[in-house]
């Protein structure tokens, strides 16, 4: 089966955050909260680089290894979930993950802070495929409909890649050679590791 992963190419990202809204609008993230990310490398010096990232959904995750109560699962294609109605909202991934894609959705009086949430590859929960309890808890699920995630279909420059991970990893291999340089995978190594 499909290993799926994400890969930005910092080569073609030009910071226009278009996959950061699509990720918002499709899965309704309140506001504030940004499941995906835009961040600048060396802003306002030559070089500078801009890439997307959101969860990785690693190898090994970090955020599954420290959850004390095992909310975080991996499904048979390496998408890494994580169930809400096990979470009990304590950090740990938070503090866990070197992508900081968990994070609080909302605040709450007194300092409560609720359940975490974070990116799904577009591919729901643990409920029913596209149930509407599925949609309500986690959002649209496009795998199962057999699409990819909305924010690498809506990457005008086609700078976020997202798929299978040796597909993924053969169109960089392509553009390097194309372009006759050295990669820049920021996260990539970080996040998959050999198997």
């Amino acid at each position: 089966m499909a290993r799926m992963k994400f890969l930005c190419d910092a080569e073609r990202c030009i910071e226009c955050n278009a996959c950061v809204v699509a990720c918002n609008n499709e899965h309704e993230v309140p506001w504030g909260i940004n499941r995906r990310h835009v961040v600048t490398l060396k802003d306002g010096e030559p070089g500078e680089k801009s890439i997307s990232v959101a969860c990785m959904h690693c190898t090994d995750a970090p955020c599954a290894a420290v959850c004390p109560v095992d909310c975080f699962y991996t499904t048979d294609d390496g998408i890494v979930l994580h169930d809400k109605d096990l979470c009990i909202g304590c950090g740990y991934c938070f503090y866990a993950c070197p992508f900081g894609a968990p994070q609080y959705p909302q605040q709450k009086a007194f300092g409560v802070r609720g359940k975490m949430d974070k990116c799904t590859f577009c591919a729901g929960g643990p409920l029913e495929d596209n149930s509407d309890a599925e949609y309500e808890k986690y959002g649209r699920n496009r795998i199962a409909e057999g699409k990819l995630p909305l924010c690498a279909e809506m990457c005008a420059t086609k700078a976020l890649l997202a798929g299978d991970g040796d597909m993924v990893a053969d169109i960089f291999r392509q553009r390097v050679l194309k372009r006759g340089g050295r990669p820049q995978t920021w996260g990539w190594e970080t996040a998959y590791l050999e198997e």
